[in-house]
């Protein structure tokens, strides 16, 4: 352990600096969108700058994972940040809405493989009992560029231009390809690499599928249209093949050995309906602040801050409980009780118009609960697979946390219409006000506008009922998390 030690010395800021490019680029573009709008033009193919990336970031994460099993975390590690940074360079350089979305298509193909490796990485070098504290801190740096991804790309919007939003990753994914060229030691395999291209294609295929009947139905097409309704019919077909093809690969993509381990069943099911219920949450958060509350857009970012720093305090809290007591349930279990709360008490401070004061005491649980949940149930996964499974059992959960978080902002916009629709009819508004934007909602006349305050906070207050049922079923499920003694000392390494 002694060589690990060295090894992680150089190493870990790398796989930090990884993380740092994943957390930032997440929110970072979304500041930049109307300046990038009002220089490229195509407003009308504005969501594809993140739906683009998403598609492929989502649908390569679980094919990382299993190839750095395959072929080793270094050269998959190296191939994804170089995509990655290639992709920032080519989105900077965009002169068209249409090239900036094939290059952001392109940066999630990188992007895909930065968090996914460096949690894989970092399970490598670190025994199972002492993993929690460094997952905590992986949670905490995460946290912290959420928070200052959308404040540094305002500035950097102001001061230089939207096209300085891609470049500033070329300085950091340049150390962190440097340090991981250097520090990170290539270790040999065991077995013949047999690469499951067929498997590959139908995830692929089923996962774009399915993210584009999330992001299209009920926005660009009506729920039962034919495009969302062939899209919805070519994701079950794609699925059955996949569970056919991975039945019969000699190295599947999705193992299904990995889906008779039952703390995988159970971990993967778990991180996927919590994010299902916090994505949900926060992703009307900041309209709440802006539109009920009067907040102006940066104000409402900054509300946003408690949330994190819950999560930061919780991961780096509870990293460390679990690698001194080596258990992890409990602390899962009460994180997910938690969540429930503390959405339970934002959805009464939504329907009561509270202030904003009041609604920081449910952030900063909220955040403590996010905190206490995935970092431990990754350990727990990794903990509970062979060795050989490693890398595709943590891009697997991240490829079910991103599904999680999908479904719950599509759902969550789906019940947020309709709750809309029916408050606004019931009180004489025109429904064309849903596709105005907050300047123009508070041009309305007194009368419209109070329904249309109240629509929103029945709305809003419904979504996180909703979301607080989630995570009620969600801490229900790991009552039966088998709890595994988490090793002291990893076996002999293979895939790298």
């Amino acid at each position: 352990m002694a060589s690990d030690q060295h090894e992680l010395k150089l190493v870990f800021p790398a796989l930090m600096l990884a993380l740092a490019l994943a957390a930032l680029d997440q929110n970072i573009v979304g500041t930049a969108l109307p300046l990038i709008v009002s220089d490229l033009g195509g407003l009308s193919h504005i969501s594809w700058v993140v739906t683009a990336f998403l598609l492929a970031s989502t649908a390569t994460t679980p094919l990382y994972g299993k190839l750095s099993d395959l072929f080793g975390r270094r050269p998959l590690f190296l191939a994804a940040i170089s995509i990655f940074l290639l992709g920032s360079v080519l989105c900077g350089l965009a002169q068209s809405m249409l090239e900036l979305i094939l290059f952001r298509g392109i940066q999630g193909l990188g992007a895909g493989g930065l968090m996914t490796l460096a949690q894989t990485t970092i399970a490598d070098l670190i025994p199972p009992r002492e993993r929690g504290r460094y997952q905590g801190i992986f949670g905490a740096v995460f946290a912290a560029c959420s928070v200052a991804g959308p404040l540094l790309g305002g500035l950097i919007t102001d001061a230089l231009s939207w096209r300085w939003v891609f470049y500033v990753n070329l300085p950091v994914g340049a150390a962190a390809l440097a340090l991981i060229w250097i520090g990170l030691k290539p270790r040999p395999h065991d077995r013949r690499p047999s690469i499951d291209y067929a498997g590959a294609t139908l995830l692929t295929g089923a996962t774009s599928c399915i993210l584009l009947v999330l992001s299209w139905g009920g926005s660009l097409y009506p729920w039962y249209s034919q495009v969302i309704l062939g899209l919805a019919a070519s994701t079950v077909f794609l699925i059955l093949g996949l569970i056919w093809r991975e039945q019969r690969a000699a190295e599947p993509i999705l193992a299904p050995r990995l889906f008779r381990n039952r703390v995988f069943q159970i971990g993967a099911s778990v991180i996927s309906l919590n994010a299902a219920a916090l994505f949900g949450a926060m992703i009307f958060l900041p309209l709440f602040f802006q539109l009920v509350m009067g907040q102006t857009p940066s104000r409402s970012g900054l509300l946003m801050a408690p949330l994190m720093g819950g999560v930061i305090l919780s991961s780096v809290v509870s990293g460390r409980i679990v690698s001194r007591t080596g258990r992890y349930k409990l602390l899962t279990i009460g994180g997910l009780a938690v969540a429930c709360a503390s959405l339970l008490w934002l959805a009464w401070c939504a329907r009561h118009a509270q202030q904003p004061g009041q609604m920081v005491i449910g952030l900063v649980t909220l955040g403590m609960s996010l905190g206490l949940v995935m970092p431990n149930l990754t350990v727990a996964i990794q903990n509970a697979v062979e060795m050989r499974d490693l890398g595709s059992a943590t891009s697997s959960s991240a490829y079910f946390r991103s599904l999680g978080g999908s479904v719950g902002a599509a759902i969550a916009g789906a019940l947020l219409n309709l709750g809309l629709a029916r408050s606004f009819t019931a009180g004489g508004v025109d429904l064309g006000i849903l596709d105005r934007g907050i300047a123009e909602m508070l041009k309305l006349p007194a009368a419209q506008f109070q329904v249309v305050m109240q629509g929103y906070r029945e709305a809003i207050g419904s979504n996180l009922e909703a979301c607080a049922a989630v995570a009620a079923l969600a801490c229900a499920l790991t009552w039966f998390l088998p709890e595994l003694p988490l090793r002291g000392a990893d076996p002999a390494r293979t895939g790298e």
